[in-house]
C-alpha cells in the first residue's frame, strides 16, 4: 500500500473520519452531481477580454445572433472554440 505524508487539517480529516463523524448525506447522488457541476465551472472559468471591431462587423455579428437566438458575445465565443478546436478553418 502506498503511503502519502498528509498535512496536519489531512490528518485532522482522516481522524475524524475514522472516529465515525462524518456521515452520508441523504440526497448523496445529488450532492455528488452538484459537486461535480462545480467543479467543472470552477475548471471553465470565463475570461473577459476586449477585441476591435470594426462597426459594420459587430453590427452583422448581432444580427446573426438574431438568426440563431444567441446573445452575440456567446456566439462571437462559440465561433472561437470552434476554430481552436479546428472545426472551421480561417480563410485570409
Amino acid at each position: 500500500m502506498k503511503k502519502y505524508k498528509l498535512d496536519d487539517e489531512e490528518k485532522q480529516i482522516l481522524k475524524d473520519y475514522n472516529d465515525g463523524k462524518y456521515v452520508s448525506v441523504n440526497n448523496l447522488d445529488e450532492e455528488i452531481k452538484l459537486a461535480r457541476e462545480a467543479a467543472i465551472n470552477t475548471i471553465q472559468k470565463k475570461k473577459n477580454i476586449n477585441i476591435r471591431l470594426t462597426e459594420k462587423d459587430l453590427q452583422k455579428l448581432k444580427a446573426r445572433s438574431v438568426e440563431t437566438g444567441l446573445p452575440y458575445q456567446t456566439l462571437a465565443a462559440a465561433v472561437l472554440r470552434q476554430y481552436i478546436e479546428r472545426k472551421v478553418t480561417l480563410t485570409l
